[in-house]
């Protein structure tokens, strides 16, 4: 009996040794050593470390990345359109000696001051932009220069701000219906005004297509004018030399022409001595 009343005392002897002498660090936490109110040692990496029994005592702080919900807000933009904003902080604890001169070490004053920073930001920037350009791809940038601006401001405060992000960016509710009449009616218009600019345009190609055409054809007309005029001045020549070399036969070749062309086989003509343009058929009995 005695023996197990020994080992329990030497249990809680140790337990107490530990308590008063040591502490230990995991990987999720930074210990911060104080002493008399003055931080005298930080503990970042994780192990077992050892204090002054009741003159030193620890305060442990996260060494996570911390994700905080911004509560959502109304902000109005530069068009007048009233947003419904939800977004969310990624931080940390950079600095542990100004964190908990600053906040006293407390995630919730944290939280209060990323709030009011990254909103006061988030409104400023977003404020000066249109409800279109918040909602196209652009908002990357903004978001962007929103995390710049606060980490800047947080720094001082031993916080190191990760990212700043929108999940959300709505119209209130009463407003979706007027808003999302109205852009349709918006992009019908545009509409309407490409296709009549696109007639338009179709109609001047029209136009100087059919005008071309116009051209190439009294061009075409004009070289066939030439041509048949060509034609008929070498033919009048052809025949000038054919008339010369012997006249006789060419009138008599010619007359020949003419009769095959104006006579036919029910043709019913009257011989007489006084007709010279059948003088060639007299001779044919």
């Amino acid at each position: 009996m005695k023996k197990l009343i020994v080992f329990a005392l030497i249990i809680v002897l140790g337990i107490l040794v530990y308590n008063l002498f040591l502490f230990t660090v995991d990987e999720t936490k930074i210990a911060v050593v104080k002493q008399f109110g003055e931080i005298v040692k930080i503990a970042k990496e994780p192990g077992l470390y050892t204090k002054i029994p009741f003159i030193q005592n620890v305060t442990y702080l996260e060494d996570r990345l911390l994700s905080y919900d911004i509560e959502p807000r109304n902000l109005i933009t530069t068009d007048k359109k009233r947003l419904n904003v939800d977004n969310y902080a990624i931080w940390k604890i950079e600095d542990p000696v100004k964190f908990i001169q600053s906040m006293s070490g407390q995630l919730a004053i944290a939280q209060t001051r990323i709030d009011d920073i990254v909103y006061s930001n988030l409104r400023n920037k977003l404020a000066s932009h249109t409800f279109d350009d918040i909602v196209s791809a652009k908002r990357v940038d903004y978001l962007n220069d929103i995390t710049e601006q606060s980490k800047k401001q947080l720094s001082e405060y031993g916080i190191k701000l990760i990212d700043v992000k929108i999940k959300r960016a709505d119209l209130p509710q009463a407003n979706e219906m007027a808003v999302y009449q109205r852009m349709s009616s918006e992009r019908e218009q545009k509409a309407k005004e490409i296709r009549a600019e696109g007639e338009k345009e179709a109609q001047i190609l029209k136009a100087e297509a059919d005008k071309e055409a116009r051209i190439i054809v009294a061009q075409a007309n004009k070289r066939a004018q030439e041509l048949r005029g060509e034609g008929d001045a070498m033919a009048l020549q052809i025949y000038n030399e054919a008339y010369s070399v012997d006249p006789d036969f060419y009138y008599f070749w010619r007359t020949l022409e003419s009769y095959e062309k104006s006579l036919d086989k029910e043709t019913i003509f009257i011989l007489d001595d006084g007709l010279d343009y059948l003088k060639q058929l007299k001779s044919v009995k």
